[in-house]
């Protein structure tokens, strides 16, 4: 066999370890080999699922990479990259801890069900035998939240609130509006009446139920145990947590060396520096340059909030539709998939943030899709509707994941993993200033936004960090972010709260975001006139989802 093949035939088996423990991300993108199976999240599967990853990884490690050309060297990089990440991060076992209203178990099965499809009437009963299981998974995650207790390991009381309410919500929903029950099925099929009521019966007599378990569990077993407002960091819990931390900022950032100290100093000095760019858009639009100022105008006029949900709905369409029509002047590849734009299910709109975006399904079953939190809208201000539009859809999120998904000649971890949290989100970032460049914000106001899309995430390495390495309260980092952020007070304490349920997360942004910048000045700088901006993103984008290491090594040979 020779070194592609061989390379090629570990990547394929990783993906499928990956896809069969995840059986709902596997429905999700598109391949439906495991519709009628559901996510085993016992102690004894995480086990396994190590050691086949370690098997694998020392197959990784052995091959000869003088038998691989470049882009099979970028292959086995990334694999081996990931591998190293997903066994480190499942070594701490997280789902002890997956309780919260972010990557709780329940938020993630809440958030995916309306995203699940049966476009065939053999996937419309194998999702049947599907959500006749989760009665055996929430009970799986209850033993593990147990055995976190056990372990010391008590959540966030804050994140146990959010999830509660997630929870309430669901179960006081209309069962004929249950996310479970009202997912697409096949077109024009005789059975879809009989299959519908068969869903409503299974949410009905199993779905609700495991859920109100569940809620059970989270309200009378851990929320008495949980750490309180002044405690709510990794950090409080020892050795342990200041462990688990350094493992979550390696994954999402992957960068190995890089700690919470420097990253928090990182996000002192980015903010310092957006502070003249603040006073010089603020003199033009409201005739100050004082931040206070400023800030207070764009959380506080009531002219700058929207009025309804449909305001914001037609302001993010109106971006996205504008993003779509300058996008040939500067990508040479485009995505052949659309994006749908849709509001966020009410019952999760509360607790989520103002928007999100999930990849369309590989065999074409869904499209990519913009999710619009419209929840709350005389407290949404319009200065931040296209710079959202544009990280989460285009030219953010749905061109860079929809290009990596349609880049058939790679393997299929590299196309449709989402792993390198600090490239998938940095590149989102990134795509908020240079949405400026292409001209797509429509007026000083639309620029502010950046600003404050750029303010917020350079808070996050201050904040996230201050959190969970250096023992921050949750209004103590509230009050840093309304000091250095003009979000308002209710999106910042969602927001932090979302840091305190996913540590480490929010800081691979921006540091995903200084990497593409920086690689971009360097290869200005090295290229001069010879330098093309459609080039340069066509190679960025061009070897799916790759973490930052390799995005270095990917601009070093367009500069060779």
């Amino acid at each position: 066999m020779n070194g592609h093949d061989e390379l090629t035939g570990l990547a394929e088996r990783y993906w499928d370890t990956v896809l069969e423990a995840k059986p709902s991300d596997a429905t999700l993108l598109g391949d439906r080999r495991f519709d009628d199976r559901i996510e085993d999240l016992s102690a004894a599967a995480d086990e396994r699922l190590l050691a086949t990853w370690r098997e694998l990884l020392g197959q990784v490690d052995a091959l000869d990479t003088e038998r691989l050309d470049h882009t099979d060297r970028i292959t086995r990089s990334l694999l081996r990259t990931e591998l190293t990440g997903a066994i480190e991060r499942l070594e701490w076992r997280p789902l002890e801890l997956a309780s919260d209203q972010m990557e709780g178990v329940h938020a993630y099965a809440l958030t995916l069900a309306p995203q699940t499809n049966a476009p065939q009437p053999a996937n419309a009963s194998a999702l049947i035998q599907r959500y006749r299981q989760y009665g055996d998974m929430l009970g799986q995650a209850a033993v593990r939240f147990r055995d976190g207790l056990a372990a010391g390991r008590t959540p966030a009381r804050i994140t146990l609130e959010r999830s509660l309410n997630q929870l309430d919500g669901y179960l006081a929903s209309e069962l004929s509006a249950d996310p479970f029950v009202t997912i697409a099925g096949p077109q024009g099929w005789d059975g879809e009446a009989n299959w519908r009521a068969e869903l409503t019966e299974v949410a009905r007599e199993v779905i609700r139920p495991a859920f109100q378990a569940y809620r059970e569990v989270l309200f009378n077993e851990l929320l008495p145990a949980s750490r309180p407002d002044d405690k709510p960091g990794l950090c409080w819990l020892g050795a342990d947590g200041e462990d688990i931390y350094r493992r979550q900022l390696r994954y999402h950032t992957t960068l190995p060396d890089l700690g919470a100290d420097e990253i928090h100093e990182l996000g002192l000095t980015e903010l310092a520096g957006l502070r003249e760019e603040y006073a010089t858009i603020g003199e033009r639009l409201f005739g100050t340059a004082e931040l206070g100022e400023v800030f207070a105008r764009l959380r506080d006029d009531p002219a700058l909030c929207y009025v309804d949900g449909e305001q914001i709905m037609f302001d993010a369409r109106h971006a996205v539709t504008a993003a779509n029509a300058e996008m040939g002047n500067w990508f040479g590849r485009l995505p052949k998939e659309t994006c749908d734009i849709v509001p966020v299910p009410d019952f999760l709109a509360a607790d989520a943030p103002p928007a999100y975006y999930f990849p369309p399904a590989a065999d074409g079953s869904r499209p990519g899709t913009y999710f619009v939190n419209t929840s709350h809208p005389t407290g949404r201000g319009r200065f931040e509707t296209a710079s959202v539009a544009f990280h989460e859809a285009v030219p953010g999120h749905h061109l860079q994941l929809t290009i990596a998904n349609e880049l058939d000649h790679l393997p299929r971890f590299q196309r449709q993993s989402y792993a390198n949290t600090a490239f998938v989100e940095g590149w989102a970032l990134y795509t908020e200033r240079l949405a400026d460049e292409m001209g797509l914000y429509e007026d000083d106001l639309g620029r502010l936004g950046m600003l404050c899309g750029d303010s917020w995430r350079s808070c996050r390495l201050v904040v996230d960090t201050g959190l969970h390495a250096k023992g921050w309260t949750r209004q103590q980092a509230i009050d840093f972010m309304v000091a250095n952020c003009p979000a308002g007070l209710a999106e910042i304490t969602t927001e932090v709260d979302r840091y305190i349920g996913m540590p480490g997360q929010a800081v691979a942004y921006k540091i995903g975001q200084l990497e593409i910048r920086r690689q971009r000045l360097t290869a200005t700088e090295r290229l001069g006139s010879a330098f093309d901006i459609k080039g340069f993103h066509d190679t960025v984008l061009g070897s799916g989802s790759v973490s930052l290491p390799v995005l270095r090594e990917l601009v070093g040979s367009l500069l060779s």
